[in-house]
């Protein structure tokens, strides 16, 4: 008998052991991983939109127009071309890193949605570049443009007032809802728990003035502002519901928080320095009034440019 009651606190030791190094797994297990800052995502995302979308006017504008024959793509089409390729891996690449996503199907339609939009500003965007080489004024309606005061018949004014239509209006929403829904279901997984709160890192803040500039470029010449400012409202509802559960926006949601917020800024300054001006006004009727920068380039700095060469010659 007295070999069986030595052995009951080895036994005991050994139970409590296990026990307590159980419940040290257990706890080691329940510390959730500190995320990650997608530095290459948001890296291709900056780069691609600046090179692919913001440099087509640019490579306009820089290169000599008689490079290429005008019944032939252009340098800024190829690019644009290289964007309606690119866009849709990137926010395929998105939605993989997103712990939120959508059905199959609504991603497969969402991308087609994409390329199909991009396809028609593509086309439109080519015979816009055209025309003004030959004096179109984007600041005018399609109407006002005295280029297309001489067109004869005059019913081919509304063909051109559908293509505008095909690019501004149907392009757009085809092209920037999934693009902005891409962003929400990402921004949505971009939550930590309270105790691991943490700062924006360094690479972010390197990134934040590029993409919010980009942002900006998306409202202004895009004319996404309502798309724009709704997303940022469910944002940030979205991180007043997420605080009341102890989660607050990791580095990826600070970038991102960040980013919208300084675009926003650009845009309020944007519209008080262009808010007199009565031909942009014209332009851009109704309650919200955000003017496109190709607008007020027409308008005001390609005007000023060919007086400046008119009095050179003079």
């Amino acid at each position: 008998m007295q070999p069986s009651v030595r052995k009951r606190p080895n036994s005991l030791h050994a139970a409590a052991f296990m026990c307590s190094r159980s419940a040290g797994a257990t706890e080691t297990e329940a510390v959730p991983s500190k995320p990650r800052f997608h530095l290459d995502l948001w890296l291709g995302f900056t780069v691609q939109n600046w090179i692919l979308d913001v440099g087509q006017p640019v490579v306009m504008l820089v290169l000599p127009a008689d490079w290429f024959p005008s019944n032939r793509p252009g340098a800024a089409d190829y690019l644009h071309i290289l964007y309606n390729i690119t866009t849709p891996l990137v926010l395929l690449k998105m939605l993989q890193r997103s712990p939120r996503t959508l059905p199959r199907t609504a991603v497969r339609l969402g991308i087609i949605a994409v390329v199909a939009g991009t396809s028609l500003h593509l086309a439109a965007d080519s015979i816009t570049r055209r025309l003004l080489l030959i004096g179109y004024q984007l600041h005018l309606s399609v109407r006002d443009n005295p280029l297309m005061k001489d067109l004869k018949p005059p019913s081919l004014i509304d063909a051109f007032e559908l293509l505008f239509y095909y690019d501004d209006t149907i392009g757009h929403l085809m092209w920037y809802v999934p693009l902005f829904l891409v962003l929400f279901l990402f921004f949505s997984g971009c939550f930590a728990h309270r105790k691991q709160e943490e700062t924006m890192p360094p690479a972010g803040w390197t990134l934040l003035v590029p993409n919010a500039a980009y942002y900006w470029y998306l409202i202004t010449e895009g004319q996404t502002f309502i798309l724009f400012i709704f997303t940022f409202f469910v944002m940030t509802a979205t991180v007043m519901r997420q605080r009341r559960r102890g989660m607050v926006p990791d580095g990826n949601g600070l970038f991102m928080l960040y980013s919208f917020s300084a675009a926003l800024f650009l845009v309020a300054v944007w519209v008080v320095c262009l808010w007199n001006d009565g031909v942009l006004r014209k332009k851009h009727p109704g309650l919200i009034y955000v003017p496109q920068p190709r607008a007020v380039y027409t308008l005001h700095l390609r005007q000023n440019a060919q007086t400046e060469n008119n009095f050179q010659h003079v």
